[in-house]
């Protein structure tokens, strides 16, 4: 005769799978979030490809932040989704696996940033409806000779135009953002609210400091490599010619407590 499971042996069971479960989640969360972290990077391993592509075909310069010789009818990062789509054929690229594909409610606004670090940035159907998370640094850019700003961004001098000798290790090409572009300066503050991006005048830092890392992001540089960095290290880094790496830094927001602080 086949004996039951007693109720009692069931719920020992059952608190022996609980206790299983609590044990290994931790451990599997983590290795989720590490499998995330390197997809990340591989992404921003193909936009190094795909922009040493584009200097390879312009004589080593960088975007020239125009589209067709022009800034006239152009928003929404234009200036380098445009240019660049030909030589991205994968969609993966553009998204970092921490980032959603699904919006918020307000994907669909004219300005639609993204609302938490898990959130990416949409930009509208009539400018072509891209969907991504990485933004590249403006001062990259190699504007035409007579030009003192690209949109409001300048001076000339700080532009990198392309590849820079100098520096290259430190200078970030393209980043996670909240947003579909960015030109940080050192006196830049980030925003108050880690779940809320804060676009406007405290500058444009906000924009490159979304935690989607436990506090760190990665970030391709000059020299083709590609790191992970914590968010407050942001500052320390080369943005533009006249950078000082040296300013005193912001006073941190609250809710980057955890976050590791820069090497000088």
């Amino acid at each position: 005769m086949r004996k039951a499971f007693t109720l009692i042996e069931l719920l020992v069971v059952i608190a022996i799978i609980a206790v299983l479960m609590g044990i290994l989640m931790p451990a599997l969360n983590r290795v989720r979030e590490q499998g995330r972290m390197i997809a990340c990077q591989s992404n921003l391993r193909q936009w190094g490809l795909v922009f040493a592509m584009y200097r390879e075909e312009n004589n080593g310069k960088f975007l020239s932040g125009l589209v067709n010789d022009t800034q006239t009818n152009m928003q929404h990062g234009d200036w380098w989704r445009e240019p660049l789509k030909p030589y991205t054929k994968e969609e993966a690229m553009w998204l970092c696996p921490t980032a959603a594909k699904n919006r918020t409610s307000t994907a669909n606004d004219a300005m639609s940033f993204a609302q938490n670090p898990t959130d990416a940035w949409r930009v509208p159907d009539s400018q072509g409806g891209d969907t991504g998370s990485y933004a590249p640094n403006g001062w990259m850019c190699n504007p035409p000779r007579g030009m003192s700003s690209l949109w409001g961004r300048g001076p000339a001098a700080n532009y990198w135009r392309g590849s820079p000798a100098k520096f290259a290790s430190n200078v970030p090409v393209f980043t996670e953002g909240w947003w579909v572009d960015a030109w940080p300066l050192e006196t830049d503050v980030p925003s108050n609210d880690r779940e809320n991006f804060q676009a406007g005048g405290s500058g444009e830092m906000r924009t490159v400091c979304v935690d989607r890392h436990k506090f760190t992001q990665n970030v391709l540089f000059a020299d083709h490599s590609v790191r992970r960095v914590s968010l407050k290290q942001l500052w320390r880094l080369k943005w533009h010619k006249q950078y000082n790496v040296n300013v005193p830094l912001p006073t941190w927001p609250a809710w980057m407590a955890g976050c590791k602080d820069p090497d000088r």
